[in-house]
């Protein structure tokens, strides 16, 4: 049974989120696979980005037996732009399972949820709470924050023994009548009240127990163990180009981008490379290239990922003739026309060289 204290809690946010919730399309419905797909969708993704691909979504494939039966290809496609690729190759790989294993159904309960490969315990508590209202916590990063500051919970929530802590508390706080308004309701006040920075606590519902406010803490709160600085990589590119066509290849596993379309790349330790170290790189990949066919690169393209910081440079090089069958085999690319190229799944930064290189002139 809950506490008083945590009676007040539930009941507060409840009346809170009545007030200020925002209108989302997967709040106006028990459809666990628009729920499931919201999920995955909003992971580590603000709900103004998260929006549009939702959309797209739902409705490229309104159900999850048509999200399993699109080419790998096609759903990174969509996907890009989001981040995260392995988030949409699981999906995929989840919906294949429901469709083939469950008969297109997905399972009503938590504990059942969680058996699916790809699905955790946030998303199968979203999924359980929102679609079938059992009882049980959804905790997520909004949900660490506020329950770290009202009931001063110092405990780092990088640690996964942390997750206990905050699960048990969680879960207690749960009305049985209400799971899933109530789950909603504290994933709603963290993401737009308790926010990370400049939480609103002079207009706080929650201000006279929350233990932050009170102790003068709500910048301490939550405990957040800082994330290694992103390593450094330097890519360079060789954009192989035959009459108006280009070479690309399929990114393998074992790094970033897994399934995703890149031109031939040779890493170095270093930004700067001498043309002549490329230059000998290509020849040992087959390719008779010499300086004066290589287009030197015109900026240093940036991006930056959750552990790593890339730096790209895109060297294009003009060729009179096709590459033979073993420069194919040995560096993996093949030949694409410009309409291919637009609907191959790519990494930003490609689509960044394509548009300001204007191969992609409508991108």
């Amino acid at each position: 049974m809950a506490t008083p204290a945590q009676a007040f809690f539930a009941k507060t946010l409840l009346r809170w989120y009545e007030q200020h919730k925002r209108s989302l399309p997967w709040r106006d419905t028990t459809n666990p696979y628009y729920i499931w797909l919201s999920e995955v969708i909003l992971q580590q993704t603000r709900v103004a980005q998260g929006l549009p691909y939702y959309h797209k979504f739902v409705a490229a494939y309104p159900t999850v037996q048509e999200l399993a039966a699109a080419p790998e290809d096609e759903v990174l496609r969509l996907w890009q732009g989001l981040g995260y690729y392995s988030r949409a190759r699981n999906m995929h790989h989840t919906a294949i399972i429901v469709t083939d294993e469950l008969n297109g159904q997905f399972p009503n309960n938590y504990e059942a949820l969680l058996k699916l490969k790809g699905i955790g315990s946030y998303t199968a508590a979203a999924i359980a709470a929102f679609a079938f209202k059992e009882q049980v916590a959804v905790l997520d990063g909004n949900v660490f924050r506020v329950l770290s500051r009202v009931f001063g919970i110092s405990d780092d929530i990088v640690v996964p023994a942390s997750r206990k802590v905050f699960q048990k508390l969680a879960d207690g706080l749960v009305p049985a009548d209400a799971p899933d308004t109530y789950n909603q309701a504290i994933m709603e006040f963290g993401a737009i009240q308790c926010t990370p920075v400049m939480p609103d606590c002079l207009f706080c519902p929650l201000q006279q127990s929350c233990f932050a406010f009170n102790n003068g803490m709500v910048q301490e709160l939550p405990v957040k163990k800082k994330a290694k600085a992103a390593r450094p990589r330097y890519f360079h590119y060789i954009v192989l180009e035959h009459e108006g066509a280009f070479y690309l290849r399929k990114r393998l596993e074992g790094d970033i981008w897994q399934g995703l379309y890149d031109f031939y790349l040779y890493e170095s330790a270093n930004k700067n490379l001498p043309l002549e170290t490329l230059v000998q790189e290509l020849q040992q990949a087959g390719l008779d290239v010499d300086l004066e066919h290589i287009q030197p690169p015109l900026k240093d393209y940036k991006h930056i990922l959750s552990h790593q910081k890339i730096t790209a440079r895109f060297y294009r090089i003009r060729l009179h003739s096709r590459l033979k069958e073993e420069v194919l085999k040995e560096t993996r690319v093949a030949l694409f026309d410009v309409e291919k190229i637009e609907a191959l799944p790519k990494p930003v930064l490609i689509n960044s060289y394509l548009k300001e290189a204007k191969i992609l002139v409508y991108l």
